[in-house]
């Protein structure tokens, strides 16, 4: 038991250090903040000018391609980092198999290339 609690004992200080950093950060700014909204300030903010439509307007189909496509790549980077770093101690299986998923990709961003998913009219 006083084993393990001294492998851990790194572990709980750093955690402590970090939340209690965490909680002095939070204080400080609520205390130290200047407080001074104007109109402005606390008006309703959408892209730089007022709003003047409903909410639940229609959006265009590329908005959510765009953000697809985006979640696509980042999950592609999110697997291939970590295969990267390991690459030496990657088995030829590892390494085929990382292949036939950029493959897979690579032929998926073609696919929207040609389709046009990329243009912005």
């Amino acid at each position: 038991m006083e084993e393990m609690l001294r492998e851990y004992l790194p572990i709980l200080v750093f955690l402590a250090i970090a939340i209690g950093l965490g909680i002095v950060l939070i204080l400080a700014a609520v205390l130290i903040a200047v407080r001074n909204p104007d109109p402005e300030k606390v008006s309703a903010y959408e892209c730089g000018f007022n709003a003047f439509d409903d909410a639940r307007m229609k959006f265009d189909v590329r908005f959510y391609l765009v953000a697809i496509l985006f979640i696509i790549f980042d999950l592609e980077i999110a697997f291939l980092f970590p295969w990267a770093v390991a690459f030496k101690d990657v088995s030829m299986l590892g390494f085929w198999s990382m292949m036939v998923f950029l493959g897979v990709l690579t032929i998926g961003f073609a696919y929207e290339w040609k389709k046009g998913a990329l243009e912005w009219e």
